[in-house]
């Protein structure tokens, strides 16, 4: 029987400059082999859940 391992995640990758915004990330791992790809977005790291890999949801 073929198993296989799969996990996705999405993160913020670091850039460089000082700016809070950060690129958006989907990296898809299969038994161990990683892939990454950029969703071509920018997010604002002051409104992201690292832990949890997604955006944070603001109440009023």
């Amino acid at each position: 029987m073929l198993e296989e391992q799969l996990s996705i995640n999405f993160f913020l990758k670091p850039n460089r400059g000082k700016s809070d915004l950060r690129g958006v990330y989907l990296r898809i791992t299969v038994d161990g082999i990683r892939k990454e790809i950029s969703l071509s977005h920018k997010w604002d790291i002051n409104r992201w859940n690292q832990k949890a890999g997604r955006a944070k949801v603001y109440q009023n």
